[in-house]
This record gives C-alpha cells, sequence and structure tokens, in this order.
C-alpha cells in the first residue's frame, strides 16, 4: 500500500513545491510509503512569514461571524471525514484505529469550540477614578505566530494551537513534526478551502533545524507556541525572550499516579494501565510512576502482571488490537534502552518489555512494568515517552504525595482512592496543573484549560477560554467626556 503523492508546503494561499521531500512511513508497516511530503527552506519560511505579515491588518479586523463561519466549515469537514482522516493518523502515527478517530473528532470540536468563541469576545468597561473618564479594556490579537508542534497528537495539538490563533484573529506559520506531515497536511488542506484570506494560515513542512529556528528567530513572528522536548522548548525560550517574542511552551511529564490502600483495585489497575500504555506511552501526560502504598502494594502488582498479559500489540489498523507501534527507530532504541537502564540498577521486570512479531515488519514493543524500583533511579526521573512505566512502594499517603511531588515536572498527576479527604488534600497539594481522581492522568477535554507547572510548561494555559492569553493582547483605553 504505497503512495507517492508529493504533498506540497501551502504559503500565501497556494500550493508550493519546496526544494526537497522526505518519505512518511508507517511504523506498523515499513513497507507503506503514504506519501512524500515538502521539506521548506529558510526562504520558504520567510515567504510564508511575510505573507501572514501582510494578512495580519486585514485579518485582525475582519468581522467576527466570516472568522466564525471559516472555523465551523473546518470543524464540520474533520468531523464528517473523521473516519478517513482517523485512518490516516493511525497509519502514519501508529495509534489504534480507535484512538485516532477519536483524536480526529477531538480537533473538529475544538474548531467548532472557537467558532463559537469568535461570538463570544469580552471586555470591560469600567468608570475611571476620575470624574468624567470612563475605561475600556479590550483584547487584540497578537500578530504572526509560529505554531511548532510534536508527532504524538499529529491532528489535536495543532487544532489546538490553530484554532484559537485564527480565532482571536492572528495570522499563522504553522510548522508541524517532521514525523507525522500526513494530518497536518490534510488539515491545511480543509483549511485553504474555508474561506480564509491568503496569508492568514500558512503550512511549511520540514526539520526542526531549518524550518523551527526560522520561525523562531523572525523578528516578524510575534509570539511562539510550542508543544515538544524539554531541551528544545528551553532553546525557544531563550530566542524569544531575547527579542522580546511571546512564547508558550508544553515540555515533559514525568507524571505520577498515586494508588492508596483504599482504592478500588480492579479499577486502580485499569486506570493505571490506561494511563501508562495506552497510546503507547507516548503521550506527555502519560503516568510512568506508579507509586503505590504498601497496604495494596503486593495485590497491585499481582493484578497489573495479570492485567498486562491481556495487552493486545499489533499493527495500529487491526481490529481488536490494545497498542500500536512505538512511532519510529529512534523512539523504538530510547525505549529499549531505558529497559536495559532499569534492569542494570535493579528494578525487577514484571512483565512485558520485549520486541512483538507481527505479520508486518513494525516497531513493536510489549509494555514493560517494573517493580522494586526507587526514586533514584533513572527509571523514576527521566521521561521515556514510551509503554515503560515503574512501580515505587512507600509507607502511606503522606510519603506518597511526597514522592508524587519529587521531581523536576509538573504536568498530570493521578490518585486512585475512595477518601475524600485524601482526595481533596491531594488536589490542593499536588504539585501539577491537573490532577486527576480515579482517573487516568492521560486524557483531558478540549474546552478547559491544558497545561503544568515546573519544568512541564512556560506561559499561558493552553485550550479553552484561556488560549485568549497567549493569542491576543490586552489594551486599556481612557475616554474623557
Amino acid at each position: 500500500m504505497t503512495d507517492s503523492k508529493r504533498f506540497d508546503n501551502y504559503i500565501a494561499g497556494e500550493w508550493v513545491a519546496a526544494p526537497t521531500y522526505s518519505s512518511n512511513i508507517n511504523p506498523s508497516d515499513l513497507s507503506d510509503v503514504i506519501g512524500e511530503y515538502a521539506q521548506a527552506d529558510a526562504n520558504q519560511v520567510q515567504t510564508a512569514i511575510d505573507a501572514a505579515r501582510a494578512a495580519f491588518p486585514a485579518w485582525s479586523t475582519s468581522g467576527i461571524q466570516a472568522r466564525c463561519d471559516a472555523l465551523d466549515k473546518v470543524g464540520s469537514e474533520i468531523l464528517a471525514r473523521k473516519e478517513e482522516l482517523g485512518n490516516l493518523l493511525a497509519r502514519e502515527e501508529g495509534k489504534t484505529l480507535p484512538e485516532a478517530i477519536g483524536e480526529v473528532s477531538r480537533a473538529g470540536n475544538i474548531f467548532k469550540f472557537f467558532a463559537g468563541e469568535c461570538l463570544r469576545l469580552s471586555g470591560d468597561y469600567l468608570p475611571s477614578v476620575r470624574p468624567g473618564v470612563h475605561v475600556e479594556v479590550t483584547r487584540e490579537a497578537l500578530g504572526v505566530v509560529g505554531l511548532i508542534t510534536p508527532w504524538n497528537f499529529p491532528i489535536a495539538i495543532p487544532a489546538w494551537k490553530i484554532a484559537p490563533a485564527l480565532a482571536y484573529g492572528n495570522c499563522v506559520v504553522f510548522k508541524p513534526a517532521d514525523l507525522v506531515p500526513g494530518c497536518a497536511w490534510a488539515l491545511a488542506e480543509i483549511i485553504s478551502r474555508a474561506g480564509f484570506p491568503a496569508g492568514v494560515f500558512n503550512l511549511v513542512m520540514g526539520s526542526g533545524r531549518v524550518v523551527g529556528e526560522a520561525i523562531v528567530k523572525n523578528p516578524k513572528v510575534d509570539g511562539v507556541s510550542f508543544t515538544g522536548s524539554v531541551g528544545v522548548g528551553r532553546q525557544i525560550a531563550i530566542n524569544c525572550v531575547t527579542r522580546q517574542a511571546k512564547v508558550q511552551l508544553e515540555m515533559g511529564g514525568k507524571n505520577p499516579q498515586v494508588i492508596l490502600d483504599d482504592a478500588d483495585l480492579k479499577q486502580a489497575v485499569e486506570l493505571a494501565v490506561q494511563s501508562a500504555f495506552y497510546s503507547t506511552g507516548q503521550r506527555c501526560t502519560a503516568s510512568s510512576r506508579l507509586i503505590v502504598t504498601a497496604g495494596i502494594h503486593d495485590k497491585f502488582v499481582e493484578a497489573m502482571a495479570e492485567r498486562m498479559r491481556s495487552i493486545k500489540v499489533g499493527h495500529a489498523l487491526q481490529a481488536g488490537v490494545d497498542i500500536g507501534p512505538v512511532v519510529s527507530r529512534a523512539q523504538l532504541d530510547q525505549d529499549l534502552g531505558y529497559i536495559d537502564i532499569a534492569q542494570n540498577e535493579g528494578a525487577r521486570l514484571v512483565a512485558g518489555g520485549r520486541l512483538v512479531t507481527c505479520d508486518t515488519e513494525g516497531y513493536f514493543l510489549a509494555p514493560a512494568l517494573f517493580a522494586d524500583s526507587t526514586a533514584s533511579m533513572r527509571i523514576s526521573r527521566e521521561e521515556v515517552f514510551g509503554p515503560v512505566a515503574n512501580i515505587i512502594k512507600v509507607a502511606d499517603y503522606e510519603a506518597a504525595l511526597e514522592m508524587a511531588n519529587d521531581t523536576e515536572f509538573g504536568l498530570s498527576a493521578g490518585i486512585a482512592t475512595t477518601s475524600l479527604k485524601y482526595a481533596n488534600h491531594f488536589k490542593r497539594h499536588s504539585q501539577a496543573g491537573m490532577v486527576m481522581v480515579n482517573l487516568p492522568t492521560a486524557g483531558v477535554d478540549y474546552h478547559v484549560p491544558f497545561g503544568g507547572r515546573k519544568g512541564s510548561s512556560y506561559g499561558s494555559r493552553e485550550q479553552g477560554r484561556y488560549a485568549q492569553e497567549f493569542y491576543t493582547v490586552v489594551k486599556t483605553s481612557y475616554i474623557g467626556s
């Protein structure tokens, strides 16, 4: 199943050929080439930025109904084509087909939500402390925004950046992850027919070293929203702050899932499996640290091992598969490397951790679970970003909370308990941006804020109404009589 079609960049309202192209390979079947996708150079990035800058004055002051209609049209088409687009997503990234269709549906709903936000723009009208003077506080578009997205959610994360950017009147230069350009191109093609003026939205595919750097360092780009690795994110922050551009970062996680003695064991096992291993563990919200109190620890380890024996790993498009392949050879090597590191440090491999043979050649790995691990082990401190988790035994709730917070990250944290006292205490004292009670740490809604603390996030929150904090600037106007 090979498609040799070439897919171009979208710049200033036109599909533009690139100097070079790169093959998009299916991680479930390495013989399946999805297509050849454009690799922009710095000149093409500059052209896209110039087009966005030229389109900004008219678009930022355009009528809100036109914006609403265009965004709603994008959302409607995404939802109408969710099976087709879900198939593409599963094929290029490796999520199982049900998960992929769910992600596409989320992307469509995000565009629908921000279509409505176009009509809900608000501000404040206040009396001044000076007689005869009133004050208006309004929000205006930030300007030209560079959006740089990761490979693990190839349509949902682009949607939650692009939709608010356009809703609030910004112009977009979008660089998707080089590993998964297919969904990005499909989304751009839908946007290209939705009624946005030329230059308002631009797609430049290619490497981070070329395309990403050209966006981040360009003085005509007013803000950069990035989701990806900690190292790259910190460098982007330095570059943006140096030239006083606005910056928003979503980076790593080492998320804890606490299991208390009073938890429902079956529920705790299921939410831990979903948190740690579904989507092949390739989620920044995945819980790779399972912190379990002493009274339930042994039963939990045994139940987890039993549950993991029923997990089916295989081709992402195959019915009945629970977990698809790892996204790439490099990521698979990283996962296997951490499995070796954990064993060398003394952790006990309870289940999985081996390569899986399927009918097609792909990057298939049985999820790995370790026990007898300690907080000082690398497996407990570093983000693996794969189907690898470890269990850490602690004495009680107080020790579990301390362990949960003992990390440089702070994105998501979960607790499994039937105690309202501990649930409420954990919500307040967990040093994470998002807390889940008796739910997987991975899995969030599109209409509420997303983001973390400490090394996980920098800048304002994404999604929901909180997205306006990044994509708009506040203006205060004084009016005398």
